[in-house]
């Protein structure tokens, strides 16, 4: 038995147990965007596989026809690009970028028959109502967007004794049926100003309608801008004007760009105000103020009411796109109205690259 003594002079071996506090944090890998080494190579190598490609199908080889030649570009074009992307950065890189431009390509591959077939329909069918749909409804959001906004940053921002008339009367033409607004400017506009049908008019009667949804969604998101930012911009010296313009409304840009786009999902389906301001078109009328004017809507309730089949099959071709052509541009919307993140150059990813 082992006295005291000898206990306290034996070593004793204590071994280290690592906690998260001790472990050495990881470092965080930063990717850089495409170089312009990156994008010179891969421009290269699409050319000289295109050369190399036409010199074998068309000198070399007793082939014809497109489709053979466009795949033998391909081919010659990965293979280009792997042994060079070999050379310049090993092989692991190589391989992927490889794969990264397959995986692209099959994408582009699928994207491409549903664009030729929707661009067929719309250059042998629907072109001209396509046309004066982006016209009246661009024509219609010049019109009520700057309105609209106004309004409401007078309601929020301004205030005064006009707030409660002013809102009251904004909240009954939420509430206006389409065809209202249809006759208001057929009647003022075309009937006792004699202007005449045309896709302006159209454009006007959808002002109209847009106006009240721009105007109560802006004054919303408006509302949700805390305090302590106006407080803060008028305590530096600034103007309430300036306070406005430099901190609420860029604060806000996401929901004023969701009112826009709430008002345009108001009046781009709209048929019966275009009934009696554009009296629609058979032909293509790139004028919105010269002339009646077709519109989407307008060519899809017309084709849809005419007894052949083919020509509702037009109709329904027509809503198909009408569709597209509303999800294209909320996504246009979208896209300009996101926070844009700083690039990191070359550079700037080299010296942080250093500093790790």
């Amino acid at each position: 038995m082992s006295t005291p003594t000898e206990i306290a002079g034996a070593q004793t071996t204590v071994h280290a147990v690592s906690t998260d506090s001790q472990r050495v944090p990881e470092r965080r890998r930063l990717t850089p965007n495409t170089t312009r080494r990156e994008q010179v190579l891969l421009g290269a190598c699409a050319l000289s596989s295109f050369c190399l490609g036409w010199l074998l199908w068309t000198q070399l080889l007793p082939t014809q026809g497109a489709a053979g030649f466009l795949a033998l570009w391909y081919v010659s074009f990965l293979l280009l690009y792997f042994l060079s992307t070999v050379l310049t950065e090993g092989r692991l890189p190589a391989v992927d970028k490889v794969i990264t431009v397959i995986v692209m390509s099959g994408a582009v591959g699928l994207l491409v028959p549903l664009v030729l077939i929707i661009g067929f329909i719309v250059v042998r069918g629907i072109a001209h109502a396509l046309v004066g749909t982006l016209e009246q409804v661009a024509i219609a959001v010049v019109i009520s967007v700057p309105l609209g906004v106004m309004t409401a940053v007078f309601l929020n921002e301004v205030k005064g004794p006009l707030v409660r008339p002013v809102r009251i009367f904004v909240d009954a033409m939420s509430g206006v049926p389409s065809i209202v607004a249809g006759l208001f400017i057929y009647a003022v506009w075309i009937v006792q100003f004699g202007h005449g049908f045309s896709g302006f008019a159209a454009s006007l009667a959808l002002a109209v309608l847009m106006l009240p949804t721009i105007t109560r969604t802006a004054e919303e998101v408006l509302r949700l801008v805390p305090d302590g930012l106006r407080e803060a911009s008028l305590a530096l010296g600034a103007p309430e004007w300036r306070t406005t313009m430099r901190v609420v409304l860029p604060t806000a840009r996401s929901g004023l760009i969701t009112a826009v786009i709430l008002g345009v999902a108001r009046a781009v389906g709209e048929t019966a105000p275009l009934i009696m301001t554009s009296f629609g078109a058979t032909t293509m009328n790139v004028n919105p103020f010269d002339g009646a004017q077709a519109s989407l809507p307008l060519s899809v309730y017309q084709l849809v009411s005419n007894p052949f089949a083919s020509q509702q099959e037009r109709a329904y071709a027509g809503a198909f796109i009408l569709i597209l052509t509303v999800l294209a541009l909320f996504t246009l919307a979208r896209l300009l109205g996101r926070k844009r993140k700083p690039r990191t150059s070359p550079r700037k990813f080299a010296i942080l690259r250093r500093r790790k």
